[in-house]
């Protein structure tokens, strides 16, 4: 098909249908990238569709006769789709690939993984450890990070000094701290036990629905208990049982079911 025989629309010209796919949405799927990323790629004009760059969203293709790249490199459905829980050790960034070098948690798997293109739901810093997903599924990675279907997440949390029962308190009902833009935002209500002391630190657990950028780090810091150590033991109803750092397994079917629909 020439570029010319995109319609008005931003579709191909499928007999004057309105068929085909959702170009944001068949990259999600061919596993280069969540939905909303695609659509910011599509947004930053890096995605080409026989040969013309694509700036609308919206845009729909038909993945069996349309030539569709990103950056100029070929996409093609990744085909099985897979659920992936990682025990990401610290020092390991949470993204597909670093400008800088440094290892990513791509760098924990066989290749014949990665070549099923995979990339982390949401993030854990470099510094943190514990359970991460990864997933070539861009509709369960783009739900899983709506607020609304967000799996609670659980934390453990070695922190300075020892917080008083009125500060875990502070952290039960939600406390302010500074975003990167400057914003001021209050974090929702959360779930937080003292586990123990550990010399001059505190031990805490802390369950949390919400999964703002570095969230836990800055909550504890507003509170005056800057973060030592920092682990996600557990998101939904998984847990890190039998999962060594550096190590993964697949999710079942239950599992990914269980995420999808964390009502039932």
């Amino acid at each position: 098909m020439k570029p010319g025989n995109l319609d008005k629309a931003g579709g191909t010209d499928n007999g004057g249908q309105a068929g085909g796919e959702r170009l944001a949405r068949f990259l999600a799927r061919a596993g280069i990238a969540s939905r909303r990323h695609a659509e910011e790629l599509i947004a930053a004009g890096r995605v080409q569709v026989n040969g013309t760059t694509i700036t609308v969203q919206g845009t729909r293709v038909d993945p069996e006769r349309d030539s569709i790249s990103v950056d100029g490199k070929p996409v093609r459905d990744a085909g099985r789709r897979v659920y992936v829980l990682l025990h990401k050790p610290a020092g390991y960034l949470s993204t597909v690939s670093d400008p800088e070098g440094r290892p990513t948690v791509l760098d924990l798997l066989p290749p014949d993984l990665r070549r099923l293109r995979v990339y982390p739901v949401g993030r854990l810093d470099s510094d943190s450890s514990g359970l991460l997903l990864l997933t070539n599924d861009g509709d369960f990675a783009l739900r899983l990070s709506h607020p609304r279907y967000a799996a609670e997440k659980r934390y453990e949390a070695l922190v300075q000094g020892q917080p008083s029962a009125s500060t875990l308190e502070a952290l039960r009902r939600g406390v302010t701290f500074n975003e990167d833009d400057g914003k001021r935002h209050t974090s929702a209500p959360a779930r937080v036990q003292l586990l123990r002391r550990v010399g001059e630190h505190s031990l805490l657990a802390l369950t949390l629905h919400e999964g703002r950028k570095r969230q836990v780090r800055r909550m504890l810091a507003a509170v005056g208990h800057p973060v030592v150590e920092l682990m996600r033991v557990g998101v939904g109803s998984l847990t890190l049982k039998g999962v060594p750092p550096g190590r993964w397994r697949y999710l079942t079917p239950a599992e990914v079911a269980a995420l999808l629909n964390p009502s039932r």
